[in-house]
């Protein structure tokens, strides 16, 4: 009979969430992983197999909740607010209380470009998530009265703008800076829709 987990599953893979998020896969090591989600390694062995098979689960948790977060503004405001909204929540809100998740960037996006030609199977899958992002938009944006033409090549465009300013909350500009070029890009948005 296989013993019981003595942790919070779901606490500890949160705990490991953070660290990928803030390190990277490559410079988190498993003692980091080990002290970080307070487990002993044959814990973490029997739960998780590996360091690989739990920054994939990391990612898939981080991806839902960005997409959940996406699909929650998307009910409670109108699309094109929503789809601003869901920049600036995601971008200033991590900021909030003294946290420096704002300068962490977005795992899926860090990943993309720490693991591209070193492990292309994790690049191609955060990229895969990233892209899962597009048909979010492009539904708001047709919502909004955007020809589906149109809503597309918006929708791209967010995706790439959306890659661009998680990069950019790595530089550690001002608060104030990024908004202002999330406004700035949501006003051309809302020139563009025919």
């Amino acid at each position: 009979m296989a013993r019981p987990l003595e942790f919070d599953r779901s606490k500890a893979v949160d705990r490991a969430l953070v660290l990928f998020w803030r390190k990277g896969y490559q410079a988190t090591s498993l003692a980091d992983l080990l002290k970080a989600m307070g487990i002993g390694r044959s814990s973490f062995y029997a739960t998780f197999t590996d360091k690989r098979s739990l920054f994939i689960e990391c990612l898939e948790l981080f991806s839902n909740r960005t997409l959940e977060m996406l699909q929650s503004a998307c009910a409670e405001m109108p699309p094109i607010d929503a789809l601003q909204s869901f920049f600036e929540r995601s971008f200033s809100s991590l900021r909030g209380a003294g946290s420096a998740r704002g300068h962490w960037g977005c795992m899926l996006v860090n990943t993309v470009l720490e693991m591209a030609g070193v492990d292309d199977d994790l690049a191609s899958r955060a990229s895969r998530r990233v892209d899962d992002l597009q048909p979010i938009f492009q539904a708001c944006l047709e919502d909004a009265g955007a020809t589906p033409t149109r809503a597309e090549e918006l929708a791209a465009m967010l995706v790439l703008f959306n890659e661009g300013v998680r990069v950019s909350s790595r530089r550690r500009l001002p608060e104030a800076q990024n908004l202002q070029t999330i406004a700035t890009t949501f006003r051309f948005v809302r020139g563009n829709i025919e």
